[in-house]
């Protein structure tokens, strides 16, 4: 598979993609920039698409209306019915992506998490995971953990890892280069996720995490950008060319994500990770173009699980 680097050749590659199209539940579809990015996938041929609303919700509009014919709608009393009715439907294998509408996170995720009725099995470790297409820059950006988890554990360091190898492959990066975010290139007990890391790229020496190169610690810029890490005399596979990032705590991975988004411009997909289906839950700021990506994102990585 030749590697996905734009979310232009993600769309033509869904698009393009023999397999049958992606059934995507969307909860509360009532905002415009998500009723956009639904009727677009659905317009590009790669995701069928089942809205659950509640009364009053005006899902026909923005392009909606005339897809009718192509859309299934189920309306339930509140927008708690619709989650847990919409999750419901993933779990029983009616839909292969959950996409938040404008419905608050938390009532959102009260059905995801729902130890018996959600999608996070036993033991497994809820993430976020971005893809981000930065202008000037030759392929895409993947980074962790920018929502979801305050300061990972060394537990969910490692879960973090497996998720970004995959979803690395999934856009068919056969040897994904991820980088371990800290401001300093030492291990030291001063900074305990420093040691984290060398726990990683020792389970990484070990074949844990499939084929994938991890180097680290190593700030952004180095991992990024060759000629600094050349400065800096560091010589890691990863220096200069990481294809993801793992930050090591919310606060660096936020600040980074929205950074990016507003000085540079750069386009970022999102979905949960470590659910039995991908999670789209973007913000309700984010742009229709920064949805349909996220939706895109997320039908492409439940292909990849399925195959």
């Amino acid at each position: 598979m030749t590697p996905i680097h734009d979310f232009e050749t993600l769309v033509s590659r869904l698009s393009s993609d023999n397999a049958a199209r992606t059934r995507v539940a969307v909860v509360c579809p009532a905002d415009e920039h998500t009723r956009q990015a639904v009727a677009r996938a659905i317009s590009d041929g790669f995701a069928d698409c089942t809205l659950y609303v509640t009364p009053g919700c005006d899902w026909q509009a923005d392009g909606l209306a005339e897809l009718a014919g192509k859309i299934s709608v189920v309306t339930l009393d509140t927008p708690d019915d619709a989650a847990r009715r919409a999750v419901a439907d993933v779990r029983a294998g009616l839909a292969d992506v959950l996409m938040k509408g404008l419905i608050n996170t938390d009532n959102l995720l009260r059905a995801v998490l729902d130890k018996t009725a959600g999608l996070l099995p036993p033991g497994r470790v809820l993430s976020h995971l971005t893809a981000m297409q930065v202008p000037g820059r030759d392929k895409l950006l993947f980074f962790s953990d920018a929502a979801v988890i305050p300061s990972p554990t060394a537990a969910q360091r490692i879960a973090q890892a497996h998720y970004v190898a995959d979803a690395c492959r999934s856009f068919g990066i056969d040897e994904p280069r991820i980088a371990l975010i800290h401001c300093t290139e030492k291990t030291s007990p001063k900074f305990p996720v420093t040691l984290d890391y060398a726990d990683i790229i020792q389970r990484a020496g070990n074949g844990e995490f499939g084929k994938a190169v991890f180097g680290g610690p190593i700030d952004v810029k180095a991992a990024c950008d060759a000629e600094a890490a050349a400065i800096k005399g560091l010589t890691s596979p990863v220096c200069g060319n990481a294809d993801a990032l793992i930050f090591p705590d919310i606060e660096a991975g936020n600040v980074f994500y929205k950074t990016m988004t507003c000085f540079c411009h750069a386009l970022t997909a999102g979905t949960l990770v470590g659910t039995t289906a991908p999670v789209v839950v973007p913000s309700r700021s984010d742009s229709a173009a920064a949805k349909f990506a996220s939706l895109a994102m997320a039908c492409l990585m439940s292909r990849a699980a399925r195959d």
